[in-house]
């Protein structure tokens, strides 16, 4: 039986936080014509195009500051992790592999390709979606 933990249940926060995705994404496809996929812009400076650095390195700061910011600004949640630096290691180069392999990651995909209704995202999105629900299940249930 699955129980709701009420204490961190936090459905208008995560409401406005998915909105703001959203709003974000769809500006920066308006503004920019290009997908916000994190690992597209970050992977872009691997093999810079001329004229591409400034905007992915002003877009990667952001990203890095937005957190250093909200820290000054307000009480940030406290944050625990139930792994140790191996699992997090490991889990981080999956992703990467995933996104490889994926031709992109869950903001590009789950956020901007579904929204465009892209048969591709929609494959991806459920593919990483359904390993994310059989690596908890098999972590939690099989595991221990």
């Amino acid at each position: 039986m699955m129980m709701i933990d009420w204490s961190n249940f936090t459905p208008w926060a995560s409401l406005a936080g998915g909105i703001a995705l959203g709003l974000a994404a769809a500006i920066f496809i308006l503004v920019n014509g290009r997908i916000l996929g994190i690992s597209g812009i970050v992977g872009g400076l691997l093999h810079p195009l001329k004229g591409d650095v400034v905007w992915r390195l002003t877009f990667v700061a952001g990203v890095l500051a937005a957190p250093v910011l909200y820290k000054l600004l307000a009480t940030p949640a406290a944050v625990r992790i139930d792994a140790g630096l191996p699992t997090i290691v490991i889990a981080g180069l999956l992703v990467g592999l995933g996104t490889r392999y994926g031709s992109g990651c869950t903001s590009g995909h789950g956020v901007c390709g579904l929204s465009r209704l892209s048969p591709r995202s929609m494959v991806a999105t459920l593919a990483f979606m359904g390993a994310g629900f059989v690596t908890v299940f098999i972590v939690r249930h099989v595991l221990g």
